[in-house]
């Protein structure tokens, strides 16, 4: 099956925004190569890990990414969408730099399983390793708990440190016998790290039916049908919607995460703060060093109080606590 590849070449800032931009123009995946990234040192509390393979020629602070359409789309058309919308980004802040597209036809083969090469185990907290489904891993410890996982075309590597400050978050705050929900669950990373922690129930939620059904099959790859359940929503609505008995979890719960774009926490901080328990913990990441107070001065608005502000690279998450 052949696929059109659109090349997007801008900087690590604005990468959040433009991959969201890839899939709602209706992308059937999306990869994101970094400055470094093939074999940039991944530094955690518990050792580092180096890819194997030559370090790339990307420009420190850049990145190119690469959104795929299905050969009956018009991709001209999709770059002419895109273009204005990355053009707008720096009226919210965001440096996009000297951006530049390239489109062409590839193979499926070239994209949907080149990438895996640079996919390997990573422990990314005190209790929890990722290891791609097709890797070999032997853990190092008897506390030491398998994400197994195969990302597909949903995000949720945790190579990325938005998703590692997530896990290592969840692995502070998470005691045992916790009902969760995951807004954006992506790949469905953080809702099986969070039962790999001690979670009773996950609710993982997502707009993107493709990140929807590649987190099914993670959950199921990881034997967890009867904890997690997935579901279609555009941030926290299915919740509103009714029908909570179908959901697993009970109003209000303990934990939310959310690993999504900074512009799209300020949207529903009100809600979050509704769904949890007094005492209940907000973890929310995805967010740009720029955002910072933004989303802070949001959280504290909604009511919530910081308790510890994660930082990896030029990115944060923010655990808050409802009071």
């Amino acid at each position: 099956m052949l696929w059109h590849e659109l090349t997007i070449h801008t900087t690590e800032e604005s990468v959040e925004m433009i991959s969201n931009f890839l899939h709602e123009a209706g992308a059937g995946g999306v990869s994101i190569e970094e400055s470094g990234t093939l074999n940039k040192k991944r530094s955690t509390p518990h050792g580092e890990w180096f890819g194997d393979v030559p370090f790339n020629d990307i420009p420190e602070g850049q990145a190119v990414i690469k959104g795929y359409f299905s050969e009956d789309m018009n991709l001209e058309e999709i770059k002419d969408e895109i273009a204005p919308r990355v053009e707008e980004l720096s009226l919210f802040g965001i440096n996009t730099g000297e951006v530049r597209y390239e489109l062409k036809t590839v193979n499926e083969e070239e994209w949907a399983t080149a990438w895996k090469q640079y996919f390997k185990p990573i422990r990314v907290s005190e209790r929890l390793t990722i290891r791609p489904s097709w890797e070999e891993y032997t853990p190092e410890s008897a506390d030491e708990r398998i994400i197994e996982l195969d990302p597909g075309m949903a995000f949720g590597t945790g190579a990325h440190p938005t998703t590692s400050l997530c896990l290592r978050a969840l692995d502070s705050v998470i005691q045992g016998g916790e009902e969760v929900i995951d807004v954006g669950t992506g790949s469905g990373i953080l809702s099986i790290g969070a039962v790999h922690l001690g979670a009773s129930k996950v609710l993982a939620l997502d707009l993107d039916p493709v990140a929807v059904h590649s987190a099914i099959e993670n959950t199921q790859l990881n034997g967890m049908e009867n904890q997690i359940v997935v579901k279609e929503s555009d941030l926290l609505t299915v919740i509103t919607d009714g029908g909570m008995e179908e959901l697993g979890v009970k109003l209000p719960v303990k934990l939310v995460v959310a690993n999504i774009l900074a512009e799209v926490i300020l949207l529903f901080t009100d809600d979050v703060y509704a769904a949890l328990q007094p005492g209940g913990y907000y973890i929310a990441s995805g967010i740009y060093k720029n955002k910072v107070d933004v989303v802070e001065q949001a959280l504290v608005s909604s009511g919530f109080e910081i308790e510890k502000i994660h930082r990896e690279d030029d990115w944060v998450a923010f655990v808050a606590r409802k009071r």
